[in-house]
């Protein structure tokens, strides 16, 4: 028997996100901007109560009071990919990296470009942190939710992470605007 795709809806401070399993795992996490958010089908099952611990992890992730998700999380795509999106769970709250230094750090130092599509492909936005990754230059680059809600997630996540160093902003950590502060992963 098949697996029955369930979703639900969270709305958040910067808009609507739509959850979406596999009935063990997250399979995808993409708020309403983004430009593949797949399309709810009539066999596709709504159950907000499977989701409960999701979003309950969401609202305190937008509280400022989650600094690391612990949840199941099952992303489809290639073994390369989902290399990628582990490597982007590494990357701690209020810090980001950028796509050479990625590909470096997965032992393939000429791969940054192939690291961009694997983290523009990321189905598990937010809670697989592709917003953390941001170009050579520290600009901010791409992202499938658009650049504001990049932006907006950097600014959020820098302020939790003062918050949690208890107010003091932890060596590496700025104001993030257009450019971003940089982590290079060990």
């Amino acid at each position: 028997m098949a697996a029955v795709t369930s979703y639900s809806r969270f709305k958040s401070p910067v808009g609507v996100w739509l959850l979406v399993s596999d009935g063990q795992s997250l399979t995808g996490a993409f708020p309403e901007s983004h430009r593949a958010v797949p399309d709810v089908t009539d066999a596709w099952h709504r159950d907000d109560a499977y989701f409960a611990g999701v979003r309950d992890q969401l609202a305190a992730y937008f509280a400022g009071r989650l600094v690391e998700f612990s949840v199941p999380l099952a992303p489809q795509g290639t073994a390369f990919q989902r290399r990628v999106w582990n490597a982007l769970r590494e990357i701690p709250l209020g810090a980001t990296t950028n796509y050479g230094a990625l590909a470096a750090h997965l032992g393939a130092p000429t791969a940054s470009r192939a690291v961009g599509s694997a983290n523009a492909k990321n189905p598990i936005s937010l809670i697989v942190p592709c917003h953390r990754v941001v170009g050579a230059t520290g600009l901010l680059t791409g992202y499938a939710g658009g650049l504001a809600l990049k932006q907006w997630l950097l600014e959020h996540e820098a302020t939790t992470a003062r918050r949690s160093a208890g107010g003091v902003t932890p060596i590496g950590l700025a104001s993030v605007a257009p450019r971003a502060v940089q982590l290079k992963l060990g």
